[in-house]
């Protein structure tokens, strides 16, 4: 993890220190007496559960494109992804190249494959989040007096989400606009990239009609539609569940429906990318919304701190500590992901190489 990524995550942490010292230690401390270790530990395995339906969801992804790994192998690449994610300022995206990258490399299949694999989970996980984040959207302005600046937010994060999404179908199912693209890239990575040319265009060519192969068999699939995408609206239905029993856990009965908008409005404010998993900002806009719905700050800031323990925390934990399991070459992936904002480039180059070494060697 670069310097950078530890300096935004203690800013982050910051912020929300400072946010608990206004809220009152002591109160937020005599509130956490009050929890239910039991009912907190059921939120815990909700979480888990949450943990093995993502690998369940990937693997029935990956079996379309003939990748035959179980859950019991997924789920370790789905963690390490979720935790690269909570540690790379980067819109919470950070750890798909990672998982991508551990997919390839553990099976041997092309990295365009891979990569495909996990943008069309990314899709199926995203698609439910959109519709949802729309209703809260209108809702929200309706019932809640927000400020504008975070509906403006939400907005505009919704927008490029759908641009991106859309983006990534496009270029899939378009041929001539996926040739645009290929042009494109192919230039932009010659003006700044100069050795071996005519190598690097038919790898760049190779690599994104690999992605678009797969990204169409994904797409035209029926198991998407069957299983994929039930299973991503459960998978949120269960997210919102954990953080009502986390709520009982306090004594506190908090109905679902708000639950549900609190929790979207808060994981759009968490895609900005500035700080790793949106720590500070998701807590922060939690507590607030929490608090002008009528529990109390102290109830409302412990049993955040809970629930961001056992979404965020816990998941960061136990992702680095398989970390090491996939050895040095995911830690310096890792590593080139923190710091993609200053050599992007290069970056893409050296994803090229690697490509083209693993080709080299089949």
């Amino acid at each position: 993890m670069k310097y950078k990524s530890v300096i935004f995550l203690l800013f982050g942490l910051l912020i929300m220190a400072v946010m608990l010292w206004f809220i009152g230690i002591d109160q937020i401390i005599s509130s956490l007496k009050l929890a239910n270790i039991w009912i907190i530990l059921i939120a815990i395995i909700i979480q888990i559960a949450t943990y093995y339906l993502y690998a369940l969801r990937w693997k029935i992804i990956n079996k379309i494109d003939d990748i035959n790994l179980g859950v019991k192998s997924l789920l370790p690449m789905v963690l390490v992804g979720l935790a690269v994610n909570n540690i790379t300022p980067s819109g919470r995206g950070g750890g798909e190249p990672v998982r991508a990258y551990i997919l390839a490399k553990e099976i041997g299949v092309p990295t365009e494959e891979a990569f495909a694999t996990v943008i069309s989970d990314k899709l199926l996980d995203t698609f439910p989040f959109i519709i949802l984040a729309i209703i809260t959207i209108i809702s929200v302005t309706l019932y809640f007096p927000l400020p504008l600046w975070i509906i403006l937010i939400m907005i505009l994060a919704i927008i490029a989400i759908v641009l991106v999404l859309v983006l990534l179908v496009y270029i899939s199912i378009n041929e001539k606009f996926g040739e645009k693209i290929t042009n494109w890239i192919i230039c932009l990575v010659h003006r700044f990239y100069k050795k071996n040319p005519e190598k690097t265009e038919n790898k760049i060519r190779e690599v994104i009609s690999g992605f678009q192969d797969t990204m169409k068999l994904m797409i035209s699939h029926k198991n998407i539609l069957y299983y994929g995408l039930p299973l991503s609206f459960f998978i949120w239905f269960i997210e919102i569940l954990r953080v009502y029993v986390v709520f009982l856990a306090f004594g506190v009965s908090v109905s679902p429906l708000l639950i549900g908008e609190i929790f979207i409005i808060a994981s759009l404010i968490g895609m900005i990318p500035l700080l790793p998993g949106g720590i500070g900002a998701i807590d922060g806009v939690m507590i607030l919304l929490y608090s002008n719905a009528g529990i109390s700050a102290s109830i409302s800031a412990a049993a955040t701190v809970v629930e961001r323990l056992i979404s965020f925390w816990l998941v960061t934990f136990i992702g680095f500590l398989i970390l090491p399991h996939y050895g040095s070459s995911v830690i310096k992936k890792i590593s080139s992901i923190s710091n993609q904002e200053e050599k992007p480039v290069d970056d893409f180059v050296e994803e090229l190489s690697y490509i083209s070494h693993e080709d080299d060697d089949k």
